[in-house]
């Protein structure tokens, strides 16, 4: 993609210098200011892809504003990390999936998106609360601990994954 085109898809901010950076940080707050006054979220994700065309990144970021006391919160997700002795982002080979808990009356929902995954590949281990969720099927692998918002007994817990996705109920 030319600079010019680069400049045109970003809406007229130079992406490929400081402007750039700085008008993405400027919208960046102000979504999370909107978000602060109405208690939504904001979600955004992308793809590093290798000169053949396979995808070798993924990265995401999940914002969730709640109103009152839950205040701010923010999920990562994807397969990106850092190298602990450079600081360099790499690329993981086992994904971190976007995961959201609900707070139902009867349960706890925990939904997790893991493309590519089928109900045969997925693992779901609980050890009070704590939720170990990981799947491996084909070349893509997740794995993820959440913590729940109160503890929970194996014999209480049922999943499924269709499509992807898969849920966690966990009877109170």
């Amino acid at each position: 993609m030319t600079k010019q085109a680069k400049k045109s898809a970003s809406g007229g901010r130079d992406v490929a210098g400081l402007g750039g950076f700085l008008g993405g940080l400027g919208t960046l707050l102000e979504k999370l200011g909107e978000l602060s006054e109405k208690g939504e979220e904001l979600k955004e994700s992308g793809e590093f892809q290798s000169k053949d065309g396979k995808v070798r990144g993924v990265y995401g970021f999940n914002i969730k504003v709640g109103l009152g006391d839950e205040g701010l919160k923010v999920e990562p997700f994807g397969n990106l990390g850092k190298d602990e002795k450079t600081g360099r982002p790499v690329v993981q080979e086992i994904r971190e999936p976007l995961v959201d808990v609900f707070e139902e009356e009867d349960c706890v929902l925990v939904v997790a998106e893991m493309p590519g995954a089928s109900d045969a590949d997925c693992q779901v281990e609980l050890k009070d609360d704590i939720l170990m969720i990981s799947a491996a099927g084909g070349d893509k692998k997740y794995r993820k601990e959440v913590l729940l918002p109160a503890s929970f007994t194996p014999d209480k817990m049922t999943h499924t994954c269709r499509n992807g996705v898969l849920e966690v109920r966990l009877a109170r």
